[in-house]
Parts: C-alpha cells; structure tokens; sequence
C-alpha cells in the first residue's frame, strides 16, 4: 500500500480570530524562504528602502556629532526612534523604538547593533552623562518583508503564515497571515528544528503581544 503524507492545511491552526478578517494582512514573503500553513513568521527590514536620520540633542553639554555608515541600516532595524544616553565622556547606551536596550557605543567607533550603524565623534567640549543621541527611522508597513522565524536571528516575530510559499533568490511572493488578534492551535505550529522549549517559550510570548494566543 502507498503511503501518503499530508501537508498542512491553509488556516488549519486558526482556532479563532476578529470579526471582519481584522486579524489578517497581505505579508510580502522574502528571498529563499519555504513557508508552510502555520509558519511562525518575523519582519525583517528592506535596507535600501529605510530611511535612518541621526541626531545630538540640541541641551547637550558636549558637542560631539553623530553619523550614519555608508550602509546605515541592517535588515534588523525597526521604525521609530532609537535613543542613545551617554554613560560617560565617551561611552553611549543604547535603546531601540520598543526600549530594548542594544548595547553601548564608543566615540570614535562603528556601533553596530539593533538594526543601526552610527558612529559618534568627540568634539572640542566632552560629554557628560546623559546627554542624549538619536536615530530617527522612517520605515513603512511595504519597506518590511516576512520570513520563516530563525533560531540564530533576532528578528522580531511578525505573525503566522496561512498559505504556503516557496521563494528563490531574488524572488518575493505575496500570502495571507494573522498578525493579531487570534487563538491559534500549539500542534498546528510549524517551528525551526532544533527549537527548544525556552525558544518556543519565548516565540510564544511575542505572538502573545500581537494578541496571538496559542492555545
């Protein structure tokens, strides 16, 4: 007898969701991706797209200036206000749009990490703790595009795939997915191999505050 091994249905994890499909959107699929019903997605940035605004604040007591890299932007970069707080003459503490602290930058040295690329350089007057740096991202809902959430990738979690999609280099595709408001089936998940359950434990605290619920 011939054994068969049937796939994922499209919506087949959707236990419920809001009236009026408000919890779907068109999600743009990225390069090189196999998505299947049920695949936990994240929002990843198109760089060339991204337009990142770099700025001192104007109480500052030193004066040094602030600079986006030729490449100002990673594909991890998300909209809003990123917010830098001098720790010392020389040193920077760094937050992203949500407040997530991404690290510390040195003057006189790329920071490269959150999605920016910045570097600040000491002027004549030093800094002093607290004053502040920003960098302004403008980034709109089609300069972001949704790949298969990654254990080695940071990307913020975006949503669940309900259609299949299976993408080549270069080449984008166009699906359905529930990016709020849902109770979806744990069993009916597609997760990476390797997953552990800290990992799941964590993925399912993000859909959480999309309002995904994973019963």
């Amino acid at each position: 007898m011939t054994k068969f091994t049937e796939g994922r249905h499209p919506g087949e994890f959707l236990l419920s969701e809001a009236n009026f499909h408000r919890s779907r959107d068109a999600v743009t699929i990225g390069e090189s991706q196999t998505i299947e019903p049920g695949t936990i997605l994240s929002k990843v940035a198109v760089v060339a797209s991204v337009v990142a605004t770099p700025s001192a604040a104007s109480g500052n007591t030193g004066n040094a200036t602030i600079a986006m890299d030729a490449t100002a932007t990673t594909n991890k970069v998300k909209d809003g206000r990123y917010k830098g707080i001098a720790v010392t003459a020389t040193t920077v503490r760094w937050e992203d749009p949500d407040g997530k602290e991404i690290g510390t930058s040195t003057h006189g040295a790329l920071f490269n990490k959150g999605g920016i690329r910045v570097t600040i350089t000491a002027g004549g007057s030093a800094n002093v703790a607290g004053d502040e740096f920003y960098v302004d991202v403008a980034a709109d809902a089609e300069d972001f595009q949704h790949v298969a959430f990654s254990l080695s990738d940071d990307a913020p979690i975006s949503g669940i795939a309900m259609y299949p999609a299976a993408t080549g280099s270069g080449e984008t595709a166009e699906i359905t997915a529930i990016t709020r408001d849902a109770e979806v089936k744990g069993p009916c998940l597609s997760w990476p191999t390797g997953v552990t359950a800290e990992q799941k434990a964590n993925a399912i605290q993000a859909l959480a505050a999309l309002g995904i619920i994973v019963r």
